[in-house]
């Protein structure tokens, strides 16, 4: 988990009940959600799929985490706003909450009072996409407060191309410069009004491209990302290694359809425990891959990711949530709030 603020990265989610909220623009006034609970591996399956209870589950886990830590996780209220604006047909207020709080620390971040400078470059990043992100699907122009930030990123790229990403020990997304580098990728490539073509970004994106050349993806998760970035941005993938991503992760599918996150890495995470390429599959390893195989062309209708479909249609779980065993803590599993978000994407896609 990255930071937006000041606070600690660790401790439990308090349990707590999300407030009546009136969407404004539409009139409709939201009902009063309890917060899901602790997310366990043995939490019932739901009756049936309901991608409508997905979305209440994650207002509330990503509001929570927003209000309670004052910060922007890359577990849950990022992926969060990169996935709520799929369900444009059921309006939320705790999504422009959530959007609120990343825009102002922007317009913060040079005020020059205390808490208000950006603790980490990560945080600069992490702001600066997950805003671009949430144009690119919301009103498909750039926010002039997202323009800032993305700004800012290029300002920080160290002379290799990358960044001094946030690094805990914590696999697949706290854990090395290289996520960091393919993060901004995909949000750059993503954002509207053609950014990417304007000269910051394209002098960023050269040494980006010479970052990406010299270093290969350390995972297969990593890897899968740069695929999804090579369909946004030019150079970064040859045709050939973009087909040979494909076809191992194909591979990776396991036998009821799904695909898990311990299998896309070789990690150790932050209890020591090492992950284990027979895990079961999961809400954020089927998501996340049957979502970038779409994103790279692959047909809704083709054959595995159908399967991918079926499996995330009969694993959701009663709180509307899709479980992920965390790699690093055998107890929080906050990446389960990250997988939600994916299997909403790929659900979407596949329609």
């Amino acid at each position: 988990m990255f930071t937006i603020g000041v606070f600690s990265h660790g401790g439990s989610m308090v349990t707590r009940i999300v407030l009546l909220a009136m969407v404004v623009s539409g009139g409709l006034v939201e009902a009063a959600d309890p917060k899901p609970g602790k997310t366990r591996a043995d939490e019932p399956l739901a009756k049936s799929m309901s991608l409508d209870r997905a979305a209440s589950y994650l207002d509330v886990v990503a509001t929570d985490w927003t209000e309670q830590r004052k910060c922007g996780a890359c577990h849950t209220n990022v992926p969060y706003l990169m996935a709520r604006p799929a369900l444009k047909d059921k309006p939320s207020s705790q999504e422009q909450s959530v959007r609120r709080f990343f825009e102002q620390r922007v317009t913060h971040w040079d005020r020059g009072q205390k808490g208000d400078a950006p603790r980490w470059d990560t945080e600069v990043l992490v702001t600066g996409v997950t805003l671009a992100f949430h144009d690119a699907r919301t009103t498909g122009k750039l926010h002039a407060t997202t323009r800032q930030a993305l700004d800012r990123i290029w300002r920080l790229q160290g002379k290799n191309g990358a960044w001094n990403w946030l690094k805990c020990d914590w696999p697949p997304m706290e854990h090395d410069d290289y996520f960091g580098a393919v993060f901004v990728a995909v949000g750059v490539g993503i954002a509207p009004d053609n950014y990417a073509q304007t000269e910051a970004a394209q002098a960023g994106l050269k040494r980006l491209q010479a970052y990406f050349d010299k270093t290969p993806p350390p995972s297969l998760h990593h890897q899968a990302w740069l695929l999804w970035a090579s369909q946004k941005v030019d150079g970064l993938m040859t045709p050939q290694q973009q087909q040979k991503t494909i076809a191992t992760l194909r591979a990776k599918q396991r036998e009821d359809g799904g695909w898990s996150l311990a299998s896309l890495g070789d990690w150790t995470g932050n209890d020591g425990r090492k992950s284990d390429p027979h895990s079961p599959s999961d809400g954020y390893g089927t998501g996340l891959v049957v979502y970038i195989l779409r994103q790279a062309g692959v047909r809704a209708d083709d054959p595995a990711l159908q399967r991918g479909v079926a499996w995330l249609r009969a694993n959701q779980r009663e709180s509307g949530r899709w479980f992920t065993h965390s790699l690093n803590r055998d107890s929080t599993h906050y990446i389960a709030n990250a997988g939600t978000a994916f299997a909403l994407l790929a659900l979407k896609e596949c329609e």
